[in-house]
């Protein structure tokens, strides 16, 4: 089953600067080919469910091993079953309305 995530991983009690870790999420996201992209407060992803559920687990594993003692993640997860979607469907789905609501 495909499936588009958002993923947020916070790593607590832990420097200020989150970057190391969130960077290590994106090369463990981006070597298991999963379709990502980074914003401000987390990641879309998709790719088949177990892929994906995979990737996230694999962040924690990691972000553990490199000293963060406590993890708090979001993820919000959208499926379908009438057809398949792309993260880049949908935003283009609503820049089209824009566009149109604009002439």
């Amino acid at each position: 089953m495909k499936v588009i995530v958002d993923f947020c991983i916070t790593p607590l009690n832990v420097e200020a600067s989150l970057t190391p870790y969130i960077a290590e999420c994106q090369i463990i996201i981006a070597g298991m080919g999963l379709s990502h992209q980074l914003h401000a407060y987390g990641t879309n992803i998709e790719g088949e469910w177990e892929t994906v559920m995979e990737a996230v687990k694999r962040c924690h594993v990691r972000l553990h091993e490199m000293g963060a003692p406590r993890l708090s993640s979001q993820l919000k997860i959208a499926t379908r079953s009438d057809r398949e979607q792309t993260m880049a469907d949908k935003v283009e789905r609503v820049q089209v309305f824009i566009a149109e609501q604009a002439k």
